[in-house]
């Protein structure tokens, strides 16, 4: 009976292995036998966005309501981290981009950081009677990315500041025993097999004083869409931290100073205009103005690199900032993949000047400013 139970799960594994690789590449010769069911309707809904155009059951059709349907099926049948993806293949196949204008497809759409961006990118020409619901929208997905997101940037930022305010009275529960360790070393003795810890140091308590400036530097042109929509986000979660004086700028070829904008982060999304040109140099030179103590400022330069300014002008701006003792970062890419397309010789130049420059993910980012505010130098670099 064992036996028989093992060869039929093996039959019904190949079976399912067979069904995905079905459902993966299609059945463009109809030399397949027909799905019924669930199944029909899924093969059917990839087909619509995957299928040869040639092949007359390809295509999602021009019409709203076709689209609405398509879209109601996608987020039937398979999960949303799919979903996010085929929308995103959907609007750039198709160019359905208009169709967001549309009260009734934005009620479909599963939320995700390029659909917020298209909507933002798109936010000037949205007529009167979408805004509304184009901004309910903006507002959940905003909330849910705070959501995912704000708790681990406190933790960290927290976390980081009280363990650079070192106190050498510490309480026994703020000892920093790591520390205390290192620097007592001197003190062993071995006939008691121990350390004399004449020198404590400990964790300071928590203050409502500034203790750090961050300025976000952000580059909207239309390749750093999604880098802008996360950066937003952190910059508004970062406003909320008493110890924490947040900056944030945003360029292309001019400058847009949303600092005070930050309580509130759909304001500082509409805020953006995503698309345009790029003078990084500019946009640093702007942000200048909000260095008071170097040595307590972190500047993260989030941008691809791809200088239409003056690029000379921009590293011998990074090498004064660097050479001042401000935590210069230079963050190619802030997006769910982590994985940059940028200006790899300026990106290299960049780096040869002793400054980090990498991408990373969301989920990265919270643990990064925590390293940039202690000045760890423990970042992975890609070029």
């Amino acid at each position: 009976m064992n036996d028989a139970n093992q060869l039929l799960n093996a039959k019904n594994y190949q079976q399912q292995g067979q069904l995905r690789w079905r459902l993966v590449l299609g059945d463009p010769d109809n030399s397949q036998p027909p799905l019924d069911g669930d199944l029909a309707q899924m093969e059917q809904t990839l087909t619509k966005l995957y299928g040869n155009q040639s092949n007359p059951k390809g295509g999602l059709g021009g019409s709203k309501p076709k689209v609405a349907r398509w879209l109601g099926d996608i987020r039937k049948y398979f999960p949303s981290s799919v979903v996010k993806i085929m929308q995103e293949d959907a609007i750039e196949k198709y160019n359905l981009q208009h169709l967001l204008m549309e009260p009734e497809i934005l009620q479909t759409l599963e939320p995700s950081a390029q659909l917020l961006a298209d909507i933002i990118s798109m936010s000037q020409v949205v007529p009167d009677e979408t805004k509304e619901t184009a901004r309910e929208l903006v507002q959940k997905m905003v909330n849910d990315l705070v959501k995912r997101l704000s708790d681990p940037m406190r933790q960290a930022i927290r976390g980081a500041i009280n363990r650079s305010l070192k106190t050498k009275r510490p309480k026994g529960g703020d000892i920093d025993w790591p520390s205390t360790i290192r620097v007592n070393l001197k003190n062993y003795q071995p006939e008691l097999n121990t350390i004399i810890p004449e020198q404590l140091i400990g964790f300071g308590r928590k203050s409502s004083a500034v203790h750090q400036d961050i300025i976000l530097c952000i580059d909207q042109s239309g390749s750093m869409a999604t880098s802008v929509v996360y950066s937003s986000i952190f910059a508004a979660v970062l406003a909320s931290i008493p110890a924490i004086a947040t900056k944030m700028v945003v360029f292309d070829t001019s400058i847009v100073d949303l600092t005070e904008k930050l309580q509130d982060p759909v304001d500082v999304l509409f805020g953006c205009q995503l698309g345009g040109g790029t003078d990084i140099n500019q946009a640093v030179y702007y942000c200048e103005r909000y260095i008071r103590s170097p040595a307590k400022t972190t500047l993260v330069l989030v941008t691809d690199l791809y200088e239409g300014g003056n690029a000379k002008e921009l590293v011998k701006r990074i090498y004064k900032l660097k050479e001042s003792d401000v935590n210069v970062i230079v963050l190619l890419a802030l997006s769910d993949d982590g994985a940059p397309f940028y200006d790899a010789a300026l990106a290299q130049t960049v780096r040869n000047l002793n400054v980090p420059v990498f991408a990373c993910t969301p989920d990265q980012f919270p643990q990064l400013i925590a390293d940039a505010i202690q000045r760890k130098d423990n970042y992975k670099d890609l070029v």
